[in-house]
């Protein structure tokens, strides 16, 4: 901790010394900013900067003086919107503060200011130029969409497309726009849910294009299973999330971002059909929900208001390699994922709210990328563009990551080593060395690779291949060794008809002790539930050194089944179980339930005694205690391909053992089914209360003692 406080204390001091007032500034000093990314198991973890800051824009710019002909005065950018870089690399600013487009070449020289003399902007908010230097103009402040030819002129003026398609009540702002290659524009509009306005290179409305799902969380499931038709419909209407922002990739392919309450699926990449790509699985083809990526990066949980705070993001940049960088206006993070959605890097934080410092974005609204990978963030708060080049460290993990995706294993071994060496926790890294074992058939390693990078599929798909190999390699002895028992055992079973003294053994009664009759009987349980939990109370079958024999066995089934799963079905970082830990959580868990039970028993009329619940609730876990160790044993000689067969027999333990609570509540409460239904429910919600009672008086208890600490250090002083 000292040296990262050391680091911090260094790197504040050389934000303050790089504090910019204004103007075009190079700087080559250390960034003011942390970059992180998040390690195999989700975990936050510094690593070297991705980009480096190299030059603010916005200030310097100047319009000719109305009263001082042949003088120029300042005229700095005003809450800028919007920054576009052009296929030959100039860059073009929204400035909507000034009603104006900035033009500036390859190497951020300014050319002119773009405006149009017969009606003038009003508050433009997008721009985008393509391969022919035509401009588009999302002019928001006059409700319409402005082309100019590469020589400024206007060229075409869109107004609100008429069609049978648009409902009356659709606002039309426009706010962002991109075309394609075709000319057909792809419009992000103010609040507009419904997607992307896509129009023919006209202007005519053609169709709504990538809207967002509308999300429902549990309580909206809730509501519409329990509430009545009129009262849902009194509900506020749950609509998707609207787009904030479009980009369209070097490749063609469009992608949206969105803000407000989304929590997947924030980034797109859209084919032309407007389904998302940007996926893994086949949601696409079959339309279910797969697994939804989740964008936006956090340092820890924010709150406001008691609500969680999330990632914003406005505006995103693809570039030449398919990279994608987004910017979070909630946090102030720029954050850059791979072409698969794969989180790289995320960096930046809070900036000085009375000046500019190099590298620190106020609030960004808007990024893009040149050829040479110079990364511009605009800033509408600060009225500036700031200017980012690619690290050492970044262009050594695009370019590993490039021909990783590019199918060149083994030429990316090298970079990926590099990155290793100078930072070992980089989980792209480890995910890149697995692919090169595994192209190289190193299964070995690449299964070693794939578990420290967290990778599960590429783990089962490793394993796969060394088990078949190992199998392959002993098939011969396998069948020798199976014939030859299969010969002994039939032997075995005329022999011991014929001779008399093993009969005469098998005859021989044992002497038996009361905790193996105790546990004999949870075999019973297994068979006949109900019989076997009548015999726990009437007949004394089980005893409290059987149930604690059980309890004990229940736990090292918890442990082990934690520490000894296949990483496959088991995704945990190593050596983070904590056996202490499970044993309080389970005998609290424990304690709990049978307290509750008891009680609720008791006073919902139930003829249980403690004894008989205390017993009972651990017998009843004896299909757990029985099969939770070897099927996470089994579990390390299956691949994902039989993860079904793991999840059925899984999830059939937890049944067995729920129905096992049931009979054992019916039983030896002498419930009817409908009795013992709501005293499980009310157990529950007995265990729940319990714990919130807890709580509060551990909370009180804490607060106490600090005031009666107080107090005494009061009196000490006097």
């Amino acid at each position: 901790m000292k040296k990262w406080a050391n680091r911090w204390a260094l790197l504040l001091a050389m934000a303050m010394l790089g504090t910019l007032f204004g103007g075009s500034v190079y700087v080559s000093a250390e960034v003011t900013y942390p970059t992180f990314t998040r390690d195999s198991f989700g975990n936050i973890i510094f690593t070297q900067p991705s980009y480096t800051p190299i030059r603010v824009l916005g200030s310097e710019l100047t319009i000719p003086d109305p009263d001082n002909p042949g003088e120029e005065i300042p005229s700095p950018l005003a809450n800028p919107k919007d920054v576009f870089v052009a296929p030959n690399d100039h860059v073009y600013i929204a400035d909507s503060g000034n009603n104006r487009i900035v033009h500036l070449d390859a190497n951020y020289n300014f050319i002119r200011y773009l405006t149009v003399d017969d009606k003038p902007l009003l508050n433009p908010e997008g721009v985008f130029v393509n391969e022919e230097g035509h401009v588009f103009i999302a002019d928001t402040g006059n409700k319409r969409i402005v082309r100019l030819n590469a020589e400024g002129d206007l060229v075409l003026e869109i107004g609100r497309p008429e069609s049978r398609f648009i409902p009356d009540s659709f606002q039309y702002d426009p706010v962002k726009l991109v075309a394609d290659k075709r000319g057909y524009l792809y419009v992000v509009t103010l609040g507009g849910y419904r997607g992307l306005l896509q129009l023919d290179p006209d202007g005519s409305f053609q169709s709504f294009y990538g809207a967002n799902r509308t999300e429902f969380s549990a309580l909206d499931a809730l509501k519409r299973t329990l509430y009545t038709r009129e009262m849902y419909e009194n509900e506020l209407s749950k609509l998707p999330g609207t787009i904030s922002n479009v980009a369209i990739a070097p490749n063609g392919f469009i992608h949206t971002v969105s803000a407000g309450e989304i929590t997947s699926n924030q980034i797109k990449r859209l084919d032309v059909q407007g389904r998302n790509l940007l996926i893994r699985s086949d949601e696409t083809i079959t339309g279910g929900s797969g697994e939804r990526l989740s964008f936006g990066e956090t340092l820890y949980t924010r709150y406001s208001g008691g609500k969680k705070l999330l990632p914003q993001l406005v505006d995103l940049a693809v570039d030449q390699y398919g990279n994608m960088i987004a910017v979070d206006r909630q946090f102030n993070y720029v954050n850059q994922y791979d072409p698969y959605g794969n989180l790289l890097f995320f960096w930046g934080g809070e900036s000085s709210t009375s000046t500019t410092q190099l590298g620190l974005i106020k609030n960004p609204v808007a990024v893009d990328v040149n050829s040479r990978n110079e990364l511009m963030i605009l800033d509408d708060q600060g009225g500036v563009l700031q200017i980012f080049e690619l690290s050492e460290f970044g262009q050594l993990v695009y370019k590993a990551n490039e021909l990783t995706n590019n199918g060149f294993y083994k030429e990316s071994e090298e970079y990926w080593q590099q990155i290793l060496s100078l930072n070992a926790q980089f989980a792209p890294a480890l995910t890149g060395l697995a692919k090169a074992a595994y192209a190289n058939e190193d299964y070995e390693r690449s299964l070693s690779y794939f578990h420290r990078a967290g990778d599960q599929k590429g783990y089962s798909d490793s394993f796969w291949q060394i088990r078949l190999n190992w199998f392959q390699e002993r098939f011969s002895l396998f069948a020798t060794s199976a014939l030859i028992a299969g010969t002994l055992y039939l032997a075995w079973g005329v022999i011991r008809k014929r001779v008399p003294w093993l009969q005469r053994r098998r005859k021989r009664g044992t002497k038996r002790y009361e905790v193996v009759e105790q546990i004999r009987h949870a075999f019973y349980l297994l068979k006949h539930p109900l019989d076997g939990f009548t015999a726990l109370r009437f007949e004394g079958k089980g005893g409290y050194l059987g149930a604690f024999v059980l309890l004990l066995g229940m736990y090292l089934s918890l442990v082990i089944t934690r520490m000894h799963t296949s990483f496959t079905f088991n995704k945990i970082p190593p050596n983070s179980v904590n056996a202490a830990a499970i044993f309080v959580q389970f005998a609290l868990i424990w304690l709990a339930w049978v307290i509750c039970n008891y009680l609720i028993s008791s006073i919902y009329r139930g003829e249980g005694r403690f004894r008989d619940v205390f017993i009972g609730s651990a017998y009843a876990l004896t299909p757990f205690v029985l099969l939770g160790i070897p099927l996470a044993l089994i579990s390390n000689v299956m691949t994902g391909s039989e993860e079904a067969i793991y999840r059925y027999l899984l999830y059939g333990i937890y049944i067995w053992v729920g129905a096992m609570f049931f009979w054992k509540v019916q039983s030896l409460q002498n419930y009817g089914v409908g009795e013992t239904v709501i005293n499980l429910l009310l157990s529950l919600f007995a265990m729940v209360v319990m714990g919130v009672i807890i709580f509060i008086i551990v909370g009180l208890s804490n607060e106490l003692r600090l005031f009666i600490y107080e107090i005494y250090q009061e009196v000490s002083l006097r």
